[in-house]
């Protein structure tokens, strides 16, 4: 007779078999059948703010699965925590960031050895000891995730707020203290989507507020400490649009931002006076997206309005700021796209991409004479970083590139002159010169170039015996920086090709870079990564079949697309939270995020043609009876951003359809939502897992 260890370790190593509950819809006269629909729980709201509520059905599925994934990864446990101590030796645990000046005080993070969470810190601006504001790993000692989302000092020093989340489902708690005591006074403002920002009395928080949907729904004006209700300032009443709050760099204004992932409409709020009606800048105008900032007695505006496609810079009269009175101050350059900038007392800085590379430009104001800060490497990420003061000549950057650490830097826009404040260190050790970084140009299936990043060891050869890692997300315009992963190291140190391929759904190449990866054309994407691995393995990099891809959330999807799209080229799959059940979602306009993301992906609900287009590649609905590589997916319970269920309907219809033995390994985390494990380390444990398996599958879990 079997022990009931043993038995469950049978158990264990039996692939789960969700059952099979027909469900039939019909939308556009199209029939769809969905066998899986009833993984979706319909309290599943009430299970974001509380996980113990999911129904037990499904939580036996997804803890099966669980077990199964542990029970065939049981030969990497050894690995996976050699994995996870060589990526932990790599991180310097009692780490701090550069200090950012305020008036009388820096402000900055640190860590402690042993810490998983962040102390937001500040000293004496002129010396003095070290004042611990929020310390991050004692609040978290009583939850099993923990999270801060924002930390905010009031404009006299005096109060911080910061945005908490303890179960990952980003419904965040507000907490008020005093900075000099850290004595709590105020913990009433909860719902929020850690957006927050204090007005100029350093005694009124703004915060943006949650519905029961997770959706942002309103300003609210809070008085810390006080007990009466939050006036409302602004409320929203259309679900496809966000709603955010930001400042301008002069602290001037608050900014009220309404805005979806490609048309927004922002309001000044007055810092000094809050209570006053907000002033729209520019009413929304579909496909018009612009950012503010605010300099003197006017505003400088980021525009992609009149055809700059890449964006153009104006200026318009703080009082009246309608797009009758801009003025163009940069004008637009087809294929130099303006990302970001900020405006200072004396300089207006821009951070702009043009041929894949980023630059920061530098223009002063009293004559309009500008400079650009240049760098040399092939590859390379770049980030700018504001501070907190308006009247200053500094500005700081971060530079990094995939053999690089990061460097932070302080550059006086005055004088030209850069300071360097601090080199990333790696404890364990890092030889740069071991290393080769490179970005090579694939061509995709309609003529177009893909640029490709690749970091691999002097000594790899590269006569396609090495597998290689593919990284890919393609979505919302976001651009992959080329910039250091200490993580990578791991993978590259064993024999790997670590690539990042910089496809269509990006910005990587300006603003048709997106464009032309979205809606209708959003099997661009899919093709642009395929077309990148076929290049890889064509010039030696690696071969067909040995090919590890992963990519997460929207990037997800993208390798849920390729595994039905071109499953012989890949050896792996690592998806995580991905966005697999796309037509349904955005079928569904009760989720979160699906009003919103209409723009993005189109609107199968009014258009039978976006419902064709999604249906056409939507991973899900395109499993099929065929040889699949290896996959892994990893999912959050508390996920609102892409729900457990996508990745657990995704693998039950797999496990049914395909017709292969590799592995097929479901892990949902029951304790975080769509970032994963909480704390610095404990995220390194779930990194450690997908390597594991890339290893596994590569037959070089031994090294």
């Amino acid at each position: 007779m079997s022990t009931p260890s043993s038995q469950a370790r049978r158990e264990a190593a039996t692939p789960p078999c969700a059952l099979r509950r027909r469900v039939t819809s019909k939308v556009h006269g199209i029939v769809r059948v969905d066998d899986y629909a009833w993984l979706r729980a319909p309290n599943w709201q009430a299970v974001m703010r509380d996980p113990s509520l999911l129904d037990l059905e499904i939580r036996t599925l997804l803890e099966a699965e669980n077990a199964y994934t542990q029970a065939a990864m049981a030969d990497t446990e050894v690995l996976q925590q050699r994995l996870f101590a060589e990526m932990k030796g790599r991180i310097k645990e009692d780490d701090a960031g550069v200090p950012a000046p305020d008036g009388a005080f820096a402000y900055y993070t640190r860590f402690i050895t042993g810490g998983q969470q962040p102390l937001f810190c500040r000293r004496p601006r002129a010396g003095g000891e070290e004042q611990v504001l929020i310390d991050g790993n004692a609040l978290a000692a009583d939850h099993a995730y923990f999270r801060i989302a924002s930390a905010t000092h009031s404009p006299d020093h005096a109060l911080m707020a910061y945005a908490v989340d303890v179960k990952g489902s980003e419904y965040f708690t507000v907490h008020i203290a005093e900075a000099a005591t850290g004595q709590l006074i105020d913990s009433r403002i909860v719902d929020n989507n850690g957006s927050i920002e204090w007005t100029a009395d350093s005694r009124t928080l703004l915060y943006v507020w949650l519905d029961d949907e997770h959706r942002p729904r309103r300003v609210q004006s809070h008085k810390a400490g006080g007990e009466s209700r939050d006036p409302i300032l602004y409320e929203q009443a259309d679900p496809t649009y966000f709603l955010g709050l930001g400042v301008t760099q002069s602290r001037r204004f608050l900014l009220l931002s309404v805005h979806d992932h490609e048309t927004a409409e922002v309001s000044l709020i007055d810092a000094r006076d809050p209570s006053a009606p907000p002033r729209l800048v520019s009413p929304r105008e579909p496909e018009h997206d612009y950012s503010v900032e605010h300099h003197g007695d006017r505003l400088i505006i980021l525009t992609n309005s009149d055809g700059a496609e890449d964006y153009r810079i104006v200026e318009a009269p703080v009082d009246s700021p309608g797009r009758e009175n801009w003025r163009e101050i940069e004008p637009h350059k087809p294929g130099r796209l303006i990302l970001d900038m900020v405006a200072f007392k004396d300089h207006l800085v821009r951070l702009e991409r043009e041929g894949g590379l980023p630059r920061i430009v530098v223009r002063r104001f009293a004559d309009g004479e500008e400079h650009a800060i240049a760098f040399d490497e092939e590859a390379y990420a770049l980030g700018m970083s504001q501070g907190f003061e308006y009247a200053t000549t500094s500005l700081r950057y971060t530079y990094s590139s995939m053999t690089t650490p990061a460097q932070v830097f302080d550059y006086d826009m005055q004088s030209r002159e850069r300071s360097l404040r601090k080199t990333q260190e790696v404890p364990s050790g890092h030889d740069p010169a071991a290393y080769v970084t490179r970005r090579v140009m694939a061509e995709a299936k309609d003529g177009e170039t893909v640029p490709v990043s690749l970091l691999y060891r002097k000594e790899t050869h590269l006569d396609g015996s090495a597998p290689l890692l593919l990284y890919g997300y393609g979505a919302y315009g976001m651009a992959i920086p080329a910039g250091f992963s200490t993580n990578a190291l791991s993978l590259v140190d064993r024999g790997f090709v670590y690539a990042i391929a910089h496809v269509r759904g990006g910005k990587d190449k300006g603003f048709s870079w997106y464009r032309e990866g979205k809606r209708e054309k959003k099997v661009n994407t899919f093709t642009d990564f395929i077309a990148a691995g076929e290049y890889l393995a064509a010039e030696g990099f690696t071969a067909r079949g040995r090919i590890v891809a992963q990519g997460g959330s929207a990037g997800g999807m993208l390798m849920g697309a390729v595994a039905n799209m071109a499953p012989e080229l890949f050896l792996g799959i690592i998806a995580e939270v991905p966005f697999v059940d796309v037509l349904v979602t955005m079928l569904d306009a009760s989720l979160p995020l699906t009003p919103p993301e209409w723009p993005e992906w189109g609107n199968p609900i009014e258009s039978e043609g976006a419902y064709r287009t999604i249906a056409a590649y939507s991973p899900y609905d395109n499993v099929g009876a065929h040889a699949y590589p290896h996959i892994l997916a990893l999912a959050g319970l508390t996920d609102p951003r892409v729900t457990y269920w996508e990745p657990a309907k995704w693998v039950a219809k797999l496990r049914a359809l395909k017709t292969d033995d590799n592995l097929l390994l479901l892990r949902t985390n029951m304790e975080a939502g769509h970032a994963g494990a909480s704390g610095r380390f404990e995220r390194l444990k779930e990194v450690a897992l997908a390597y594991a398996f890339a290893l596994k599958i590569a037959d070089k879990q031994a090294l």
